[in-house]
């Protein structure tokens, strides 16, 4: 078996230069410990995350046309933090690969979340230089592919009864009203349908385990739909205008 054929096969990805795969599994505390100028993965690190900002704020652009710059922003830091970048790690096992100091390896080094998901971007950044955006940006789209489909169906914003409000009154000082529609299910496991109102006209609707789950889960969809609802108009407005 040649070197690191395991971990290749598990990234989808060969090198045609190992030295950068190993450049991009060598922790920091080589060189600490060391004393020497040992290069580390550090850089790679640096440009792994640039690489990764760029594709996927390209690709949550495209997939989310409604959405804001705010709520883009949002839904990006749900993919790129430490922890979530640290699973990707371990799902692939880079952990297992790194190169680490003798203190560091004592102190359980290679399995810390900053560890791991330094690790992940670095060799992220490795694909990038040995293959090109192309190469980088396959293995981030197959990498993430779950993770999209779940931000599809998942809300994308931490607080969408405040968001919904603050929406609303850019254009009026009225509140939205939130009703709870109907519950189902027994006492244990109850199930709530909630409507949101504002200035008497139902928007949305929305379930939970929770009153105020349901809630949330309404002032959500209203936010979705008035901001695809903006889209439109502005679309219109625009065709209107070429067409005059």
């Amino acid at each position: 078996m040649t070197e690191h054929e395991d971990l290749q096969n598990q990234l989808s990805y060969w090198f045609q230069d190992l030295s950068l795969l190993r450049l991009a599994l060598t922790h920091p505390s080589v060189s600490h410990e060391s004393g020497a100028s040992t290069q580390t993965n550090q850089r790679l690190e640096f440009l792994g995350d640039a690489v990764l900002q760029l594709v996927l704020t390209h690709k949550l652009f495209e997939a989310f046309p409604s959405l804001s710059e705010g709520d883009l922003t949002k839904a990006r830091a749900k993919l790129v933090n430490c922890r979530a970048l640290a699973e990707h790690s371990r799902q692939l096992g880079l952990g297992q690969h790194l190169i680490v100091s003798r203190g560091e390896e004592h102190q359980g080094g290679r399995n810390r979340l900053s560890a791991l998901a330094d690790s992940f971007e670095a060799v992220l950044g490795a694909i990038f230089l040995d293959g090109g955006l192309g190469a980088a940006r396959e293995f981030i789209l197959r990498q993430f592919q779950s993770t999209f489909a779940g931000l599809e169906t998942a809300p994308l914003h931490d607080n969408p009864k405040g968001e919904l409000q603050e929406l609303l009154q850019a254009s009026s000082t009225e509140a939205p009203h939130y009703y709870i529609a109907a519950t189902s299910g027994p006492d244990h496991d109850r199930l709530f349908e909630c409507t949101v109102h504002h200035r008497g006209v139902e928007l949305a609707r929305g379930q939970g385990k929770s009153k105020k789950s349901a809630e949330s889960e309404a002032a959500h969809a209203a936010l979705v739909k008035l901001r695809q609802e903006r889209v439109a108009t502005t679309m219109n407005a625009a065709l209107g205008a070429e067409s005059t």
